[in-house]
């Protein structure tokens, strides 16, 4: 019994590491796309992200290729991809116009707005003070706007995009979870890069060799990142690293404010704080109710 109790605590070990690892990668490659976002449309930021991942992880789409084209559920995978597409290109729209911290607080609403979907497109049943829980959240991210002078701009509707497409990509998920997480990865990396070709093309800025570098490193950060979360989610339950998730912000604030100079205001803090609350409810309801929220996504990057 003691060297179970010993195996399950070196494997929650093992995830919060992972996990940690994976926000500061984030946290950077965050800070690097904020940075080019003056320069570069998000949508082109998000194609040589995909491009760079898919070079990235080429041979595992290679060993994995028989399972990837003998899918019969092509049709799930290509919207879960689309939705996925929309949202990272809204999250980066909005790292480029807010702050690192507003933006990853305002993507801590995303389980309660997938919940929502879930209800309307799965037809799953939730308890009514989780409905509490998702009204409260918004009026968090109201908390958070209004006293840190941010108006209505591209930056705050890309921001409640990425939410949105970023939820119906989770309810898509939890439609395929008989898939293999590896044929998820490999559908999500290749279906990136090629529905944000056309769109980057489009609006396509010629790369400066100055920037080159810092470009390719956000792209190895994002692949990087995304494998870390996946080893933390397979290393812990949920039920673990959930609670640690919510350094995310801390990790968002301290890279804006070191990075970028920028100062969380007192009502931004109230807002993540009040969204973290709300959060922790919510899955202890949905514990209680034997529904588990959805689990964080660690694909929109």
């Amino acid at each position: 019994m003691a060297s179970l109790a010993s195996e399950s605590a070196d494997e929650s070990r093992a995830g919060i590491a992972w996990l940690l690892a994976d926000m500061t990668l984030v946290s950077i490659m965050a800070a690097i796309v904020k940075a080019q976002g003056a320069t570069y449309p998000a949508v082109q930021l998000v194609f040589l992200r995909a491009t760079i991942g898919l070079v990235a992880i080429a041979p595992l789409v290679w060993r994995h290729r028989a399972e990837v084209i003998g899918t019969r559920r092509a049709g799930r995978h290509a919207f879960r991809v689309a939705c996925n597409a929309a949202a990272l290109t809204g999250n980066f729209a909005a790292l480029a116009a807010l702050p690192l911290a507003l933006v990853t607080a305002i993507g801590f609403t995303r389980p309660l707005v997938a919940m929502t979907l879930a209800v309307l497109l799965l037809g799953e049943r939730v308890m009514r003070a989780r409905w509490l829980y998702a009204i409260a959240a918004l009026g968090a991210v109201v908390v958070m706007i209004a006293p840190s002078g941010a108006v209505w701009n591209v930056g705050l509707l890309a921001a409640g995009a990425s939410v949105l497409f970023g939820s119906l990509a989770a309810v898509q998920t939890r439609a395929l979870r008989t898939e293999s997480p590896t044929v998820m990865m490999v559908f999500y990396t290749l279906g990136l890069a090629i529905l944000t070709a056309p769109f980057a093309g489009a609006a396509w800025v010629a790369l400066s060799p100055d920037d080159l570098p810092a470009i390719v490193c956000a792209g190895l950060l994002a692949q990087a990142g995304q494998y870390c979360f996946l080893r933390a989610y397979r290393a812990a339950p949920a039920s673990v690293l959930a609670p640690i998730g919510y350094l995310s912000i801390v990790f968002s604030a301290a890279t804006g404010y070191l990075v970028f100079g920028e100062r969380p205001t007192w009502g931004m803090v109230a807002g993540a704080a009040l969204i973290v609350v709300i959060l922790h409810l919510d899955a202890r309801t949905a514990r209680r109710a034997s529904s588990p929220p959805p689990k964080a996504d660690g694909e929109s990057r």
